[in-house]
């Protein structure tokens, strides 16, 4: 196995034989006939491996990766939360999970307006008021019928890592240090979160509430969290605030097992989540789009694959506020937005001479700035049985407040309904009518956890965090390697870019070429520099059966093989 970038960890205490205190960060692995994870922190995606060693398959250790990270990731990994599994058995068969968080029944189209008919965008992003009916704990029980262990065996790796402590890195410290106002502010009472010395890496962190939570999961099944103790205690925290779920919310929410969506792309077959993801619609749309100037004759980040690929993103994501939501709740327009008449008819506008104005696609609005939050893991087993799961509290920490007594996050999902038609919500992403709050609605999401197939086996597993721009980065995977013929490092860790419609500005990270930029200016471009973009996890698997795992240079990613 081939080692890159490798950090360790090492606390010297008297309890550190029983506290996960030694690691490693493995940025990338070539191997073959074995199974990979790669996840947002090398002790989650050892935690899959570990399954995988065990004699689970690639649901196995997607599951147990899910569960460490709610441990060891929790600004994002979570029980609080929610997400999408896309899933390919080796036998062909495609599903995805969406358990996505739903709105309490006390849910109103207007909750988060004030007196004056303004967007109260602090209620629907902070405190109990933003928090949606958690579906993670459903999903991973969803995700059993998949699975060859018991989800005792699953969830052990969690309760240990809970329970004994673990390392905190250096990113983990600075983020809790960040984040420790508005923990204070949140929560009634002291949490495990805020102590009085600033964290440092080497810190550690045990949850014996989170590690006493897991337990009842792995006694009572989902029970053991949407009824029970764990349900009165989240439901008691609610009553310290304004928040709205009830145990009857909590009883009665439900996965929805959606068919994927599925099209073709240069000989691949790409398979991805459905709506209420917009993610996957815009996948489909940006990658038929630039494919009608023939994307692969450009250079990777040159000016002109930017401005076809950016001006691909530009209307695709006009078509996510206007058209884009529930299906449960709306008329699903997917087969129309991603067929080629009409893309071809959206691309006509489309020229190398100068940007498109966004206002030709939609009307402007005043954006706030874009925030980058969400986990993703990648699995490969070696059976040939493929995951791919994105998962989230929304912001950092979501709704920044602690379940007292059961230790875990809540989300503020609520934010990504349009709480206002008109109105953008953290990431900038505005929406209209399809996506407004009704009660036990799934609030439109950008996840994109996307397998591709070739010859019907999987070639490449990926997907990313980092809000709006989830949908437009794994669209830069895809054409990274499919396109650009780019290695899976490469393309991981090659500079990116991001354009939404609304607001004007493409986004680039630091270290993007300086040439592209100065000539996208010339053309009436706007270009805004930022420190990243995503954290991707890439798996792609080569016609001679090499594996190549790559965990994004961006974070304390890791891959892990079994």
């Amino acid at each position: 196995m081939k080692k890159i970038l490798i950090a360790s960890i090492l606390l010297v205490s008297p309890l550190s034989w029983a506290q996960f205190t030694n690691f490693n960060i493995i940025k990338e692995a070539q191997v073959k006939n074995k199974g990979v994870v790669v996840s947002a922190h090398p002790l989650a995606s050892e935690a899959g491996a570990k399954i995988l060693k065990m004699g689970g398959n690639a649901y196995d250790a997607v599951t147990a990766t899910q569960y460490a990270l709610a441990v060891v990731y929790p600004q994002a990994g979570n029980i609080g939360g929610g997400g999408f599994l896309v899933g390919v058995k080796n036998n062909g068969e495609k599903f995805t999970l969406d358990y996505r968080e739903t709105a309490p029944k006390k849910a109103s189209r207007d909750m988060y307006i004030d007196k004056k008919g303004k967007a109260d965008t602090d209620l629907s992003q902070n405190g109990r008021l933003a928090v949606g009916i958690p579906g993670s704990v459903a999903g991973f029980f969803a995700t059993l019928k998949y699975c060859k262990l018991p989800m005792e065996k699953i969830i052990q790796p969690a309760i240990d890592l809970a329970e004994k402590g673990f390392a905190i890195t250096d990113k983990e410290a600075e983020m809790l240090n960040n984040q420790r106002e508005k923990f204070q502010k949140h929560n009634k009472s002291s949490i495990i979160f805020v102590k009085d010395a600033p964290w440092k890496a080497g810190d550690v962190l045990i949850q014996k509430d989170l590690a006493e939570t897991l337990k009842l999961i792995q006694k009572l099944g989902a029970k053991g969290f949407y009824e029970g103790k764990t349900a009165d205690l989240l439901v008691a925290e609610m009553k310290r605030g304004n928040g709205i779920i009830t145990l009857e919310d909590l009883k009665n929410y439900k996965v929805a097992e959606r068919k994927a969506l599925e099209f073709e792309y240069k000989g691949n077959n790409v398979v991805t989540m459905p709506l209420p993801s917009s993610g996957g619609v815009l996948l489909a749309q940006m990658l038929r789009m630039s494919s009608f100037e023939n994307l692969e004759k450009y250079q990777q980040n040159s000016t002109k694959a930017v401005q076809i690929m950016t001006e691909a993103e530009r209307r695709a994501f006009a078509d996510r506020a206007e058209y884009m939501g529930d299906p449960d709740f709306i008329q699903d327009k997917t087969s129309y937005l991603i067929s080629d008449d009409y893309l071809k008819g959206r691309w006509k506008s489309f020229s190398f001479d100068k940007a498109t104005p966004s206002a030709e696609v939609g009307k402007i609005i005043e954006q706030p700035k874009e925030s980058m939050q969400t986990t993703h893991i990648s699995v490969l087993d070696k059976d040939g049985n493929a995951a791919s799961v994105t998962t989230t509290l929304n912001g950092y920490y979501g709704s920044k407040v602690l379940v007292s007594g059961a230790g875990f996050f809540l989300n503020n999902e609520m934010d990504d309904f349009s709480i206002k038609p008109g109105v953008p919500n953290m990431f900038g992403a505005v929406g209209g009518e399809a996506n407004s709050i009704q009660p036990n609605k799934r609030m439109l999401s950008s996840m994109t956890p996307t397998i591709l197939l070739k010859n019907g086996k999987p070639y490449m597993v990926v997907g990313t965090p980092g809000g709006t721009t989830i949908p437009t980065s794994v669209y830069q995977s895809i054409v990274n390697v499919v396109d650009f013929k780019l290695n899976a490092n490469m393309s991981v860790n090659t500079p990116k870019f991001h354009h939404q419609w609304l607001p004007e500005t493409i986004t680039v990270e630091n270290n993007f070429p300086e040439s592209t930029i100065s000539e996208l200016k010339s053309k009436n471009y706007i270009i805004e520099k930022i420190k990243y973009i995503g954290k991707t996890e890439m798996i792609v698997l080569d016609e001679n059966g090499s594996i190549h795992a790559v965990a994004d240079g961006r974070g304390d990613d890791s891959v892990a093989v079994e």
